[in-house]
C-alpha cells in the first residue's frame, strides 16, 4: 500500500509493510523541501505551445539596484501602484488574475516572515505543470546582493491543489536548491480585465468561479440562448 501526497512523493505505509491493518488514520509525513522540489521539476511537461502562450517581456537595462516593482513594471509595461504585498488587491477590476502561470504574467507574493512587503516576479517561461522560471529584481541570496536582477529563476508549485498558492525559489544561482515556502495570492495576467466573470451553479445562487475570457463569454451566452428556445 502506498500512501500518496499532494506533493507527488509517495511514502510506504509501514503497517501494510508488516502485514498489520490499522484503521487509524496515518499521519502525515512531513516531506523535505529539496524533496517537494524535485518531485516539482520532475513533473510530466506543458503541452507543446503552452510555454509560449502569453506576452512578451520587454527589456530592462538595468541589472542592479532596482527593487522588483519597479522591475516588474518595466517588463511588463503594466501599471500597478503600490508595494508589491498589495498588487493583487490593487490590480482588481484592472487587469485579469488567476491560478495558471503565463508568459509576461507577474507572480503575486504575499508578505509574509521577513518579507513584509510581499514580493512580484515576471513569469519567463513555463516549463512544466509544476515549474516555472521567473525573472526579478531584489531577491537576495548566496553570492548575490540586494538590488540585482536575476533572470531564468526556478520557482517550483508546492500546494496541494496545483494552483501555485505555496512555491519554492531557487537559492542563489544554484537551480538544484530551494528555499522555504512562500504563500502566494497567484498570477496577475498583461490583459485588461473585461468585467465578465464565469458563473457555476452551486447550492440556492450562482457562484463565480473564474474571470471569462471574450470567447467563453461568447459561449456561455450561445449556450444560453439554445436552451431559451
Amino acid at each position: 500500500m502506498i500512501i500518496a501526497f499532494g506533493t507527488g512523493i509517495a511514502i510506504p505505509d509501514a503497517s501494510a509493510q508488516d502485514g498489520q491493518n490499522s484503521s487509524r488514520p496515518q499521519a502525515r509525513a512531513a516531506v523535505p523541501p529539496q524533496g517537494q522540489a524535485q518531485t516539482a521539476l520532475l513533473t510530466p511537461v506543458v503541452a507543446r505551445g503552452a510555454a509560449s502562450l502569453g506576452t512578451p517581456i520587454q527589456p530592462v537595462e538595468a541589472t542592479a539596484d532596482l527593487s522588483c516593482v519597479p522591475f516588474a513594471r518595466m517588463a511588463t509595461g503594466m501599471a500597478i501602484s503600490g508595494d508589491a504585498r498589495l498588487w493583487w488587491h490593487n490590480a482588481a477590476g484592472t487587469y485579469v488574475r488567476g491560478q495558471q502561470p503565463e508568459r509576461g504574467a507577474v507572480l503575486a507574493f504575499m508578505a509574509s516572515g521577513g518579507m513584509s512587503r510581499g514580493h512580484v516576479a515576471v513569469v519567463s517561461r513555463v516549463v512544466n505543470a509544476r515549474t516555472l522560471l521567473i525573472d526579478h529584481a531584489n531577491w537576495a541570496g548566496p553570492g548575490i546582493r540586494r538590488g540585482t536582477v536575476m533572470r531564468g529563476v526556478a520557482v517550483v508549485d508546492v500546494s496541494d491543489r496545483n494552483d501555485w498558492t505555496s512555491v519554492r525559489v531557487q537559492v542563489g544561482h544554484d537551480n538544484d536548491t530551494f528555499g522555504r515556502t512562500y504563500p502566494t495570492h497567484g498570477f496577475i495576467y498583461n490583459r485588461p480585465e473585461t468585467g465578465d466573470r464565469i458563473l457555476m451553479a452551486g447550492g440556492d445562487s450562482p457562484v463565480e468561479v473564474a474571470e471569462a475570457t471574450p470567447h467563453a463569454t461568447r459561449h456561455l451566452r450561445l449556450v444560453a440562448e439554445a436552451f431559451a428556445e
